[in-house]
């Protein structure tokens, strides 16, 4: 049924419910693993516009060496659990990007047949203000999604 499950992290308390799920779900139907984590741009509307102080290079360069660093030690540490469990996996790290509209352009794009992410399951204004990239994934999403809480 699954043969490809995309399993999405931001390396958060929550989000390791999520993947857990997915590697024991994939394990159980012997289904192979995207595991991706998405990093935002550097926020500049914080910068020039509201404070007045406009990043230098130096600023935006280091911004997007921890950036990638963090993404790293994610990406490695739900990569080992993966390879614990004997599921087979590869690691994505799409940098600069909108973590919904990444997490559906990665499941179309590697063919996958899940994804599977979890949610804080906020509701009326929390989600309003807050967003939810959940929502936004089953939204958009062209194949089904297994949302963990």
């Amino acid at each position: 049924m699954y043969q490809h499950i995309l399993i999405s992290t931001d390396g958060s308390d929550l989000a390791r419910k999520g993947v857990d799920h997915g590697l024991t779900l994939a394990k159980h139907l012997n289904a192979k693993v995207t595991l991706m984590t998405v990093t935002e741009p550097f926020p500049l509307e914080y910068g020039a516009v509201g404070l007045g102080w406009i990043p230098s290079q130096e600023d935006i360069d280091g911004f997007e060496a921890a950036r990638k660093k963090a993404a790293d030690e994610i990406l490695g540490k739900v990569k080992a659990a993966a390879d614990t469990m004997g599921v087979e996996a590869s690691v994505l790290h799409v940098p600069d990007a909108r973590p919904a509209e990444a997490i559906v352009d990665a499941a179309k794009a590697r063919g996958c047949s899940l994804i599977v992410m979890a949610s804080h399951g906020r509701r009326g204004l929390g989600r309003i203000l807050l967003g939810s990239q959940t929502a936004e994934v089953v939204a958009h999403s062209p194949v089904p999604v297994l949302v963990v809480r």
